[in-house]
């Protein structure tokens, strides 16, 4: 049987009306490279008053405004803000500072990831639990009230999309393992660590799917959901070992989307109906 990233569409839809996003503000995360860098560059080109590059490597996100600008043709729009998610305490800075300097929030896309083929810890927990689901939802529940306060200003629907991926549907014969003590058991030492990547991508969709029934959007009037990109060329795996890389170079020749491809999901994700909250979204419709 085919997976779904053998049989996934390419070429997907892309937004092409500036309506949808022209005057919000966006903030997407790891929008230095790949799928965050495509994201961004169409919601600048899309006609956002503002999109948040928020980087871990400031001169990396640097380059990426330079980029988009030249490619764009749209200068003063993105804007490079600090994120390392392997910080709690970053976390919490970016938050503030979004909090207090925008206006509004429309959407956040939360995009960036990790995957590690040796063990490195960050805040107590391996480098891929921390910056996929910990610090990602620890951003997600300091910026909501934000958010929130955005819906009843402005009379939206603001966005929060968390990037995941069904490729976590595939470590079923780790589950049985660390379902009593995901977080702490994901790290254990019997857990190979480029399996800890497909257990945080688990690990998010079920803790998003949980967060949306404790905030329904009829009470928010937030958007919670999530996005499988699919298989994208991206340099997620780069460090992973030589073979690995190796396979996946072949598999992103035969069937992998391009980054700008991939990304069209994140844009579908930042602006699709009330209905996809709590839900799982892939190829730019959603896919429970």
């Amino acid at each position: 049987m085919a997976s779904a990233a053998q049989t996934q569409r390419r070429n997907l839809p892309l937004l092409a009306t500036t309506e949808i996003c022209s005057g919000g503000t966006y903030i997407v995360t790891g929008a230095n490279t790949g799928l965050g860098f495509e994201a961004a560059k169409h919601l600048v080109r899309l006609e956002a008053a503002k999109v948040i590059l928020a980087v871990r490597n400031i001169s990396a996100g640097e380059k990426a405004k330079k980029d988009i600008e030249e490619l764009t043709g749209r200068i003063g729009v993105a804007d490079v803000w600090p994120l390392d998610l392997a910080s709690y305490d970053s976390v919490k800075a970016f938050a503030r500072k979004a909090t207090a300097e925008l206006n509004r929030i429309d959407a956040v896309i939360e995009n960036a990831a990790v995957a590690v083929s040796v063990r490195v810890l960050a805040e107590g927990h391996s480098l891929s639990v921390t910056v996929n689901v910990l610090s990602t939802f620890l951003l997600a529940v300091l910026i909501l009230p934000k958010m929130r306060e955005t819906a009843e200003r402005y009379g939206i629907v603001p966005h929060l999309t968390l990037v995941t991926s069904r490729v976590g549907f595939d470590a079923k014969d780790l589950w049985d393992k660390i379902k009593d003590d995901p977080v702490n058991k994901t790290d254990g030492d019997d857990i190979p660590p480029m399996r800890t990547y497909p257990l945080s991508k688990v690990l998010t969709t079920m803790a998003l799917r949980h967060l949306a029934t404790l905030l329904p959007v009829d009470r928010t009037g937030v958007v919670l959901n999530l996005v499988c990109p699919g298989l994208c060329k991206t340099d997620l795996s780069r460090n992973a070992p030589a073979q690995f890389r190796d396979d996946l170079a072949k598999r992103h020749a035969e069937y992998g989307r391009s980054a700008e491809d991939g990304s069209r999901t994140l844009l579908h994700g930042a602006v699709v109906g009330k209905e996809s909250h709590g839900c799982l979204l892939h190829s730019c419709e959603i896919g429970e």
